[in-house]
């Protein structure tokens, strides 16, 4: 009898190393290739972060096992053994690829879950919709997480984030009821709220939730790292919230990119670098809370997802 449980790990992806942002691009292009201009945009921004992009697909790689070890020690495993397996959507090992290769070592029975906790048909949905194509063809009987957003453990982790970062400020010489704390996330085109998608909803429970158990001042949501197409994208963006934020003669914000759950590029460049420098600018301060990446409370959060899934089905 095979006792092993199937994970697919599912994350947007990163190239392993400088030589391989072309063909990332190319893929998250559809296969359109990126003109010289966009390309070098691209690579400037992984060469602007420490390190370049190898931290990025090592933190990923360490999320997979760390949610390993963790589901095999949850008392609820006993009898079966978990083995995790990465999908990724725009890099290698691809989606399809992590479902291939647990067929192909004889896992019939598999569970997948997002390394983001909300929702989104264009996001999480689309993830799901490859795995299960693949899943179907290949003869693997696969359920899925769909969303964990408001899973209690969650909250703490990005609570005590919050607060963490909030008493910097006091002990720098802030009001804690002074600093606005902004919760972020990738934005996705307009199109979506005219679909009932519940990606923004999801969003701001997470937000108002943290909010509450963190017991901050003022907060607010706001976008970040819209994509550059020709259709409207939600927002306002953080960068334009700044700017309002400075009308208000606030002086001392805290970012808190909650529809992250690691250090990517959004993080360490569209919020270390460029939201920074717009801050400075202004005169601002401008702190960010630390990313999940590995933390045990978002291991157990996702593990506690995947078994309750096991056990439904």
């Amino acid at each position: 009898m095979n006792n092993k449980i199937g994970v697919l790990v599912m994350s947007y992806g990163t190239p392993e190393s400088m030589d391989g942002i072309e063909a990332y691009y190319t893929h998250i292009r559809r296969g359109n290739k990126p003109s010289e201009e966009q390309l070098k945009e691209l690579t400037d921004r992984y060469e602007a972060i420490v390190g370049g992009v190898f931290p990025l697909r090592e933190n990923t790689d360490r999320q997979v096992r760390s949610l390993q070890e963790t589901l095999n020690r949850d008392p609820r495993s006993e009898g079966v053994e978990f083995v995790c397996y990465q999908g990724l959507k725009h890099a290698a090992p691809f989606i399809e690829d992590g479902v291939e290769q647990m067929v192909k070592d004889g896992i019939k029975q598999a569970v997948g879950i997002v390394l983001a906790p909300h929702y989104s048909v264009m996001s999480v949905g689309s993830y799901i919709k490859r795995a299960q194509a693949k899943a179907d063809e290949q003869g693997l009987n696969i359920s899925f997480v769909e969303s964990y957003h408001v899973h209690p453990m969650l909250i703490d982790a990005l609570a005590k984030r919050v607060s963490d970062k909030l008493d910097q400020f006091e002990e720098a010489g802030a009001l804690r009821e002074s600093v606005r704390v902004l919760f972020s996330a990738h934005s996705l085109p307009e199109r979506i709220l005219s679909m009932g998608d519940p990606y923004q909803d999801q969003l701001l429970e997470t937000s108002k939730a943290v909010a509450e158990k963190a017991n901050t001042g003022k907060w607010q949501f706001t976008w970040q790292s819209a994509g550059r197409t020709n259709e409207p994208w939600l927002g306002p963006d953080i960068l334009e919230t700044l700017q309002e934020l400075n009308k208000e003669q606030v002086e001392d914000v805290l970012v808190a990119p909650i529809g992250f759950v690691s250090d990517h590029l959004e993080v360490l460049y569209d919020l270390d670098i460029e939201a920074k420098a717009i801050a400075k600018e202004m005169d601002m301060r401008l702190e960010r809370t630390e990313s999940l990446n590995s933390d045990p409370l978002y291991m157990e959060t996702l593990s506690d997802c995947v078994i309750a899934r096991w056990k439904q089905g």
